[in-house]
């Protein structure tokens, strides 16, 4: 299975760390923060990943290569304006192939263990959701026997973590452009086709300079 990492964000709410470097590469304890999910897929058993970026993007190419100090083999969907989420993976999807792929959101950090995510997918996608955060309070979805529903009000909900593995069929009909991926999602609930998993595991959403601070303080104590 493939792996592709969305890295194409402006990184705005970072000002002013990313004026003049992208958020996938602001380094978290002196490393990038795109470098712990290359190592993870790697220890994980990936070989391919694809990466997408736009602004400043030249510089991740730049620094990353062609992965192989990573023992992986890393390739690239520039975009020259923002596509958002699921016109970034629309554009991928030459370099994805017709089989199930993983997507994971450049700017979160996690220890979660990619090589626990399901290979072969019974519907269009598979979501890895995270309690709530504290600046996330109400949650995105439901997750109920292993199914992942759409949020019911005065029902307990969990985040989704920016972790999946979807089904390129999952973007059947879509056009090039700019569009996200909830909608797409949101509708293949409906048809009862995406399954999930709870990961109760480290996970920050690094949007923000206080985040960012955060997983310094948790790599701190793994280390001790």
């Amino acid at each position: 299975m493939k792996a592709m990492i969305l890295a194409a964000g402006k990184g705005e709410r970072m000002r002013p760390l990313t004026l003049t470097t992208p958020k996938p590469l602001l380094p978290v304890a002196g490393v990038p923060l795109i470098v712990y999910h290359l190592r993870a897929l790697a220890a994980a058993g990936f070989a391919e990943v694809v990466i997408n970026h736009a602004w400043l993007g030249r510089q991740i190419e730049d620094y990353l290569g062609d992965g192989r100090q990573f023992d992986l083999r890393i390739r690239y969907s520039a975009e020259g304006e923002p596509l958002e989420t699921g016109g970034g993976i629309f554009r991928a999807l030459p370099l994805l192939g017709e089989e199930p792929f993983l997507v994971v959101n450049g700017d979160i950090w996690t220890d979660f263990a990619f090589a626990g995510l399901p290979q072969e997918l019974a519907g269009l996608a598979h979501l890895v959701l995270v309690d709530n955060p504290q600046h996330h309070p109400q949650g995105d979805f439901g997750l109920s026997a292993g199914a992942v529903r759409e949020a019911v009000a005065g029902v307990p909900q969990l985040t989704y973590s920016g972790i999946a593995v979807l089904h390129p069929q999952l973007f059947a009909g879509c056009s090039a452009g700019a569009f996200k991926l909830a909608p797409l999602l949101r509708q293949a609930m409906a048809a009862e086709q995406v399954s999930g998993e709870y990961f109760a595991g480290h996970w920050v959403d690094v949007g923000t300079h206080e985040r960012l601070q955060a997983v310094e303080r948790l790599l701190g104590e793994t280390v001790r």
